[in-house]
């Protein structure tokens, strides 16, 4: 990936000043709940300048790349996931991609969202309409992705991925994302909330519900009804967390949420890693890609096509030239 320079004085000082990008893993009742707690405040700076987004397309991007990153860790080993959003509506939607290695990218399916009047919130509903959400997981020795899918409901990206774990996968979970502009427009903090019942345990709750999963008794275990009882306060708790954009924004950090908001269920810190917006694409991987095509068509690009070939990756936006005789270099 080409890096995009982050661009403006005032912005680059205030990215300085905040806590710095990173995914805090932890666990809620003895490890009846798994979190997590993203600040993505550089890395959807990152993805807007490498994508050159405008404020809208940034807040919906940004979001689908923030939920993507709350996937991370969810996977097993080495594995690679798509969340893609498709709807009707003005935005079309969007396809994101995490990575066990640590890194979002991704694309929206409309590049520059249509806006008929001047925007009073962010309330991204109305630019959504009818579609479906998915998910795809690719590990280590599959011979094709393991697919989910159902429609959208709720018309926000966090709510239907919320929708998607409770119907697809049968998994509960609740995911909260937020992003904080100032009034220049500027990005000036990001950040993803993630919880899930660890799977055979928690409440026996309605789809509807954020957490919870039948729960099996055992010695040293919580009967159903306590586990139901128990992830309806930590429902009730994760509702009550702040804006995340503005809570990075003005300088908060993720251990103060994670200890404070949820202390009454003996939160534990289990890791800290890196989630970065980067892509694996490079001159040599669009070299290799055009060469595939066959000889006919290379044969036709290298007599009609400029020199150099321009090449935009729509993951990470990513612009490269490659010269006709990188194409006929063995």
């Amino acid at each position: 990936m080409i890096k995009a320079e982050i661009t403006g004085k005032d912005l680059n000082n205030h990215l300085v000043s905040i806590e710095k990008d990173g995914m805090t893993l932890f666990s809620l009742e003895n490890g009846l709940f798994r979190g997590a707690f993203y600040n993505g405040t550089y890395m959807v700076n990152q993805m807007r300048a490498n994508h050159n987004l405008g404020i809208l397309e940034t807040m919906v991007l940004g979001q689908a790349e923030l939920c993507a990153a709350m996937l991370i860790p969810l996977m097993k080993g080495r594995e690679h996931i798509t969340f893609r959003y498709e709807t009707d509506g003005a935005a079309r939607g969007f396809s994101v991609e995490a990575d066990s290695a640590g890194y979002v990218r991704g694309h929206l399916l409309q590049d520059t969202i249509p806006v008929d009047k001047p925007l009073e919130n962010w309330d991204l509903a109305p630019f959504f309409g009818n579609g479906t959400v998915s998910i795809s997981r690719m590990s280590d020795g599959m011979k094709q992705p393991q697919s989910g899918t159902t429609e959208i409901k709720y018309r926000n990206i966090a709510r239907d991925l919320t929708w998607y774990f409770a119907q697809s996968e049968q998994i509960h979970t609740a995911v909260n994302t937020g992003i904080q502009f100032d009034r220049q427009g500027n990005v000036i903090g990001a950040g993803g909330l993630f919880l899930q019942a660890v799977p055979d345990t928690g409440g026996n709750k309605s789809p509807d519900g954020l957490l919870g999963r039948s729960a099996q008794t055992g010695a040293g275990m919580q009967s159903p009804d306590e586990i139901n009882i128990l992830t309806e306060k930590i429902e009730n708790v994760f509702q009550l967390a702040p804006s995340l954009g503005q809570w990075f924004a003005e300088g908060g950090n993720r251990n103060n949420i994670i200890m404070g908001l949820f202390r009454e269920f003996k939160p534990v810190i289990l890791l800290e890693r890196d989630v970065i917006f980067d892509c694996p694409c490079s001159t040599r991987y669009f070299t290799q890609r055009i060469k595939n095509l066959g000889e006919k068509d290379l044969n036709d690009i290298i007599k009609n096509d400029p020199d150099p070939l321009e090449v935009i990756c729509r993951n990470c936006g990513s612009v490269y030239h490659i010269t006709k005789q990188m194409l006929q270099d063995a």
